[in-house]
């Protein structure tokens, strides 16, 4: 008769556990990680183990080619011999310890005026296609989008609610002194928005205007990603631009065009998704084949 034996059942009990609390804290605890490590040296897996860092000009660490990174100056302006990437919404952006989308849907069309107000998911499409298109030289105008980009939507009083004859109609993404997108609807003149005056029984009337269906500007350059750490944009969005970089660097379009056929991805499984390309590893290897002289 051993010791264990002559011991209460309790104890034998928490003896056993402490013994499988050993066994797995050495496997899972050390075991594993030592040879996860072990394996992450592996030629072809530590690029990827190590975050997939991206080496700059300088030599140093330019971030991840996995991770958006925003392009801009001090002031928030596009730095313009730089491609910029699409839109996020992650923390300050490209954060991510904070990675995640707006949440605003289709619906999403009238802003909240004043000091404290919030843009609507329309007026943050409008707003940032007319950027694009005053930055690349093209038609920035999208439908439902004022020219002075913000939403193109009326609040249209009625005499019977929901229905009969519009009494009053406001340019409600418009804040007074703006001048209304449209003179008049409906035989009634519109007037702006005044911050902080309550419109909910207006009916909600998004105008289309005269944009055309197909924008220059595409729209991954006015939507965020999901996770807001899609570093990629499409090739329409790349093409756009690059006339703007190769003026600023300095070098010919043909050259440009080479970089982004380089860092260009194709469909997932050649059949998902479209064809993207990787604007924050565009951006470093020109930094080093094409530097900009004092930057």
């Amino acid at each position: 008769m051993n010791f264990l034996s002559r011991m209460p059942a309790w104890v034998g009990h928490q003896v056993a556990a402490i013994r499988v609390v050993i066994v797995l804290t050495v496997l899972v605890g050390l075991a594993y990680p030592l040879g996860m490590t072990a394996l992450a040296q592996v030629p072809g897996l530590r690029h990827s183990a190590q975050g997939s860092q991206l080496t700059g000009a300088d030599g140093r660490n330019a971030g991840s080619e996995l991770i958006g990174q925003s392009f801009l100056d001090k002031d928030g302006n596009p730095i313009p011999y730089y491609f910029q990437t699409r839109p996020s919404n992650a923390g300050e952006g490209y954060d991510a310890a904070a990675s995640a989308a707006g949440n605003l849907g289709p619906e999403s069309t009238v802003d909240v005026l004043g000091p404290d107000g919030k843009q609507s998911l329309l007026t943050q499409v409008c707003a940032r296609s007319k950027a694009v298109g005053d930055l690349e030289h093209v038609d920035g105008s999208r439908p439902y989008c004022t020219s002075d980009g913000v939403g193109a939507v009326l609040g249209v009083f009625r005499k019977d609610g929901t229905t009969g004859t519009a009494t009053r109609v406001v340019s409600l993404d418009q804040a007074c002194p703006a001048r209304p997108f449209r003179s008049s609807y409906e035989g009634v003149t519109v007037v702006c928005a005044k911050p902080g005056e309550d419109y909910g029984r207006a009916v909600v009337t998004p105008i289309r205007g005269d944009a055309p269906a197909d924008p220059k500007v595409p729209a991954d350059a006015v939507t965020a990603s999901a996770s807001g750490l899609d570093p990629q944009i499409s090739e329409a969005y790349a093409d756009l631009q690059a006339p703007r970089v190769a003026r600023e660097r300095g070098i010919s379009e043909a050259d440009v065009h080479r970089l982004i056929d380089r860092y260009t991805s194709g469909r997932a499984l050649g059949i998902l998704g479209e064809p993207a390309v990787n604007a924050v590893q565009l951006n470093a290897a020109l930094d080093r084949t094409h530097p900009v002289k004092g930057a």
